[in-house]
């Protein structure tokens, strides 16, 4: 059964156009409520990023759980995975993340988690939309859901990041660069690195609601690729929005993608015989990783793009590491979600172990030419499927003879089509990438 408002990354679009309005959010507050308290009593956790619409959601949802009966536990601005796992420790029924993870401030969104800090399954959102469709009722005053607030989340969070590297763990003498994207970071990941040792130079941490991802964070490396430059530093760390996704900058002001940081843990759990399997990436995964995994004799598999089908793929193979090469980085053996702080952590001491600079320790992965074209489309048919779109991207899969790899992709979260080309020869990828973004735009129009 298909959905009608959840989407791979939960509900997420432009603030007030719907169904990102306060009277919709009023309504999937109690709809949510209402499928949570059907399980038992119930016991909702409520965390935001900072874009400013996040004040306006979260009362309309806090009003719409109470009429429910569900119990509301207010988080304020949190990383999206400190909310995954403050919902499992507090044993709440459910948590929600008000954020549009690194979109700009003007979109916003809903994700869900549930009891275990994992994704809601499949038939707890087809329950919460069909409520959606049903008259809104209100609980009798003596069963409406209370409302406190939790003043030590921060905290809390903190301590279970460190708690990822082992206890006698000292970054002293590393000098770090820490790019907050103006979000939900802004205030724990600092001190996190901090209070390991390192010295740490902070970069967009003054959230004023508009500046959430604005020319900063892990989708405008511009500003950290400097400052790493400027202080001498040893690396930079660029989180985004809402504190799932993470990108570095080595020494010399290289970025180092999600692929890159996923072999470097890959490599280290392998080293010291903890990886428990092999290593999920997605279809957008650089060809390079496949190869360089394949020389360790590290098992890769892909799967669809987004953090929920790599999880997914995960927890089938029973598997630990997985990522996508956008930053979204999953370290089971610690968390139970796409953790940008216990990721970063997790590459600080792979290169401990190594004794490596951060440089010197991605060389081991040699990425062949990617060119990726967003196209944007106004909504109607999908253009992957136009015939003369699939015709040409089956002759350039032709054309390059083994050699190279086509994937043309909607974005789950916007209106964009893909365009993806891999392959040894960069001019020719780049060709044949511009070719069927131009495609893609015309049967687009």
């Amino acid at each position: 059964m298909s959905k009608k408002y959840f989407g791979t990354d939960g509900i997420r679009g432009r603030v007030g156009v719907y169904p990102i309005t306060p009277d919709f959010m009023l309504k999937l507050g109690w709809a949510a409520g209402m499928a949570f308290r059907s399980m038992g009593a119930c016991r909702v956790l409520v965390g935001k990023d900072t874009r400013i619409s996040g004040y306006m959601f979260e009362s309309a949802l806090e009003a719409g759980l109470s009429a429910a009966g569900a119990d509301v536990m207010l988080l304020g601005p949190m990383p999206t995975p400190a909310i995954a796992y403050l919902t499992r420790t507090f044993h709440a029924e459910a948590g929600i993340v008000i954020s549009a993870s690194h979109n700009p401030h003007d979109d916003n969104g809903i994700k869900f988690f549930s009891g275990e800090g994992t994704k809601l399954p499949d038939e707890v959102e087809l329950m919460i939309e069909e409520l959606l469709d049903a008259p809104m009722t209100v609980v009798e005053s003596s069963k409406l859901g209370k409302v406190s607030r939790i003043n030590d989340a921060s905290g809390r969070y903190i301590e279970f990041c460190k708690s990822s590297v082992p206890s006698s763990t000292s970054f002293a003498g590393l000098k770090i660069v820490v790019d907050c994207a103006h979000g939900a970071t802004y205030k724990v990941a600092p001190s996190v690195f901090r209070e390991l040792g390192a010295e740490v130079v902070v970069l967009s941490a003054q959230p004023n609601g508009l500046n959430i991802n604005d020319d900063c964070g892990s989708t405008h490396m511009g500003q950290l690729q400097a400052a790493v430059l400027a202080e001498h530093a040893d690396l930079g760390i660029a989180f985004d929005g809402d504190g799932d996704r993470v990108l570095m900058v080595d020494h010399t002001g290289a970025i180092v993608d999600g692929d890159e940081l996923l072999f470097i843990i890959a490599r280290d759990l392998h080293a010291r015989n903890k990886l428990q399997g092999g290593v999920v990436g997605t279809l957008m995964s650089n060809l390079g990783l496949e190869l360089a995994l394949a020389d360790l004799g590290i098992p890769f598999v892909r799967a669809n793009v987004g953090d929920r089908y790599v999880i997914a793929e995960l927890l089938e193979r029973q598997w630990l590491v997985g990522g996508e090469n956008s930053g979204h980085i999953v370290c089971f053996q610690h968390t139970t979600t796409g953790d940008a702080i216990i990721a970063a952590l997790q590459v600080l001491m792979a290169l401990k172990r190594r004794d490596e600079g951060l440089a010197q320790s991605r060389q081991a992965l040699r990425k062949c030419p990617q060119i990726l074209v967003n196209v944007r489309f106004g909504g109607g048919a999908n253009p992957v499927e136009h015939p003369a779109v699939k015709e040409a991207c089956a002759r350039v899969t032709t054309a390059m003879a083994g050699r190279g790899r086509v994937l043309l992709r909607k974005s789950g979260t916007e209106p964009l089509v893909r365009v993806m080309v891999e392959g040894d020869d960069e001019a020719q990828v780049r060709g044949y990438a511009d070719e069927l973004a131009k495609l893609v735009a015309e049967v687009s129009a």
